[in-house]
């Protein structure tokens, strides 16, 4: 019986050592490929960040802070506000848009979802370049939208401005964004069981109080991984803005990019990367520590 017992352990722990060995060895080509692909390069990037720029070879030593001192400029620090700005309001516009069509499209049949979730998906099948090159079609003089309010409203005698501001921008961004949006959205309210909402009309709450107090909570965190999904490459966007904001339109992104490929930019545009990350990642720092409160206030 002991001889068993001790058997059946010995068993056990041999069992545990090899799926501790096989996890080990599974970690390693994921971490193999996030030092070379992610560690490395940033440290680079880093580096350049401090080191002083040079017409021959691009970045040199010493090491200075001059770098992140000129972005404290008053130039660079509107375009860095322009950013966080107009990232924010993209952001806040794809959730209203987006919950509202995710909530439709999660509510319908299935073969209406398939077809929904296919219209939603159909614009990643184009290069997104070609994409917002059809923005410039669409809002230039000669587009539809000046067509429909110069022809058919007769709302004004002149076509509208629209390429090169802000609104062009915005355009851009809600409509290259918003399938970020819509998906995860309509994943978490795909798995929200909707007998809750009875329970909450039999306790004689109305629709508004059943949608406050019930399905936005329950559906939160699909609306919170759109918003990360959307407000992360929009703070950083430099083809739409571009393309379709000109001078007007004048973003972080933008600002890196030229940098980037100047002659000397390099680590001026190292400098401007790593404050746009710092950005994000005290944004994604805070809501996850809200997250964790407000998860261990409910526990």
């Amino acid at each position: 019986m002991a001889t068993a017992a001790l058997t059946a352990t010995r068993a056990g722990s041999y069992r545990e050592k090899q799926e501790r060995t096989l996890g080990r060895f599974l970690v390693w080509p994921a971490a193999i490929w996030m030092v070379i692909f992610f560690a490395l390069p940033l440290l680079v990037v880093v580096a350049y960040s401090f080191m002083t720029p040079d017409r021959l070879i691009q970045a040199k030593l010493p090491f200075t802070l001059n770098n992140y001192a000129r972005i404290g400029q008053a130039t660079y620090l509107s375009v860095l506000w322009r950013s966080v700005w107009v990232a924010l309001v993209t952001t806040v516009i794809t959730a209203l848009i987006g919950y509202p069509l995710g909530f439709f499209i999660a509510t319908r049949s299935r073969a209406s979802r398939n077809f929904f979730l296919l219209l939603i998906v159909i614009p990643f099948w184009t290069n997104f370049l070609v994409r917002t090159y059809a923005w410039l079609f669409i809002l230039s003089a000669n587009g539809p939208i000046n067509a429909l309010v110069l022809d058919y409203l007769k709302l004004t005698s002149t076509p509208l401005e629209m390429i090169n501001t802000p609104t062009a921008v915005l355009l851009g961004l809600i409509y290259g964004e918003l399938p970020f949006m819509v998906l995860p959205i309509y994943t978490s309210i795909e798995k929200f069981n909707f007998r809750l909402v009875e329970a909450a009309y039999d306790l004689g709450a109305n629709d508004w109080q059943t949608f406050w107090r019930v399905v936005l909570p329950q559906t939160l965190p699909g609306l919170v991984a759109g918003c990360i999904l959307v407000f992360i490459p929009s703070i950083g966007a430099f083809v739409t803005p571009d393309l379709l904001g000109g001078a007007q339109g004048l973003m972080i992104g933008s600002q890196i990019n030229d940098a980037v490929h100047s002659t000397t930019g390099k680590p001026f545009g190292a400098a401007l990367s790593l404050v746009l990350m710092g950005i994000v990642a005290i944004a994604l720092l805070i809501y996850f520590r809200r997250a964790d409160q407000d998860a261990m206030s409910v526990g």
